[in-house]
């Protein structure tokens, strides 16, 4: 004769009650992907040039993302010589830098923050990437690009890494061409003798192919490592940066990597069900076991 303890809820019971809270949880980790209301707030970034000074309404990075740079723009290396935009590329993902050398203060902070970004990746520039910093201003010799390539190598403090860096001078017609495929505008300023700028970097593919903008003078160093892998197609980088890769979002808006609040929901509502799957098995377990002593 089977024995019942009726201070135990059956077996069965319990696996209903289980599975339905299994379904409810299901429930709520999908309802975000469509319930959840688009941001309306403003995007960091978006073109302000209504309220800016109008000495200053050509001046910024339009977005260009999947241009492609023309690479047979011909300019002159820190020698001198004649240098062609694909023969800096080599083949490589690249950063590229617009600034004057002779600028008295945004284009000195902007390659003072590429250095403190690019110390602290293990990737390097002539290994993995290189570095084009181009002037916009013609009238500048190659012997200041020389003495800006120097200083800058000094400061990056690696050795082995000058063949990655190609610091370049050009004639006004292929300086602007590259400019404009690139976004970035700017402007002279004949009263001060100064360009008036935008402050920021160009990510490019191998092929030449605009990937990313990262904007101001502080680069964090996740986010020019991510960018970096990804103009590479994962080419360059660690297994970690392609899982950061798949959990971070770059937004052209703000030039940053972010992690999409959506992601990030799912992403949890999956470590949610795991848990929740482990908790229903070891449930079921016990119950199991207790049934079959009350047998």
């Amino acid at each position: 004769m089977t024995r019942t303890n009726p201070g135990l809820p059956s077996y069965r019971s319990r696996a209903t009650r289980l599975a339905s809270l299994g379904a409810l949880a299901l429930l709520l980790v999908h309802f975000p992907a469509s319930g959840l209301p688009a941001s309306g707030l403003p995007a960091f970034g978006a073109d302000t040039a209504g309220d800016r000074p109008a000495a200053l309404a050509g001046v910024g990075f339009d977005q260009r993302l999947n241009e492609k740079l023309p690479l047979d723009l011909v300019f002159k290396d820190e020698q001198g010589r004649p240098v062609r935009l694909a023969d800096c590329l080599g083949g490589r993902p690249a950063i590229l830098a617009f600034v004057y050398y002779r600028c008295p203060m945004l284009c000195n902070l902007v390659l003072e923050g590429l250095v403190r970004s690019l110390r602290a990746l293990p990737i390097a520039p002539g290994k993995d990437f290189c570095v084009i910093v181009l002037s916009f201003n013609p009238a500048e010799p190659p012997a200041l690009a020389a003495a800006k390539k120097l200083s800058v190598l000094e400061s990056y403090g690696r050795q082995g890494s000058p063949e990655g860096w190609h610091f370049l001078t050009g004639e006004e017609g292929s300086i602007r061409r590259l400019a404009e495929k690139a976004g970035f505008r700017y402007f002279y300023d004949p009263r001060q003798d100064q360009y008036a700028h935008a402050s920021g970097l160009v990510l490019l593919t191998p092929q030449g192919v605009v990937s990313g903008y990262l904007y101001g003078v502080d680069f964090p160093p996740r986010d020019l490592r991510l960018g970096l892998v990804e103009a590479s197609s994962n080419r360059i980088g660690s297994p970690v940066d392609q899982l950061l890769l798949f959990c971070y979002h770059y937004d052209p808006a703000t030039g940053r990597y972010t992690l999409p609040v959506l992601r990030a929901i799912r992403l949890g509502g999956a470590a949610t069900l795991a848990g929740l799957a482990g908790f229903i098995f070891a449930m079921l377990r016990r119950d199991r076991r207790r049934d079959s002593r009350a047998s």
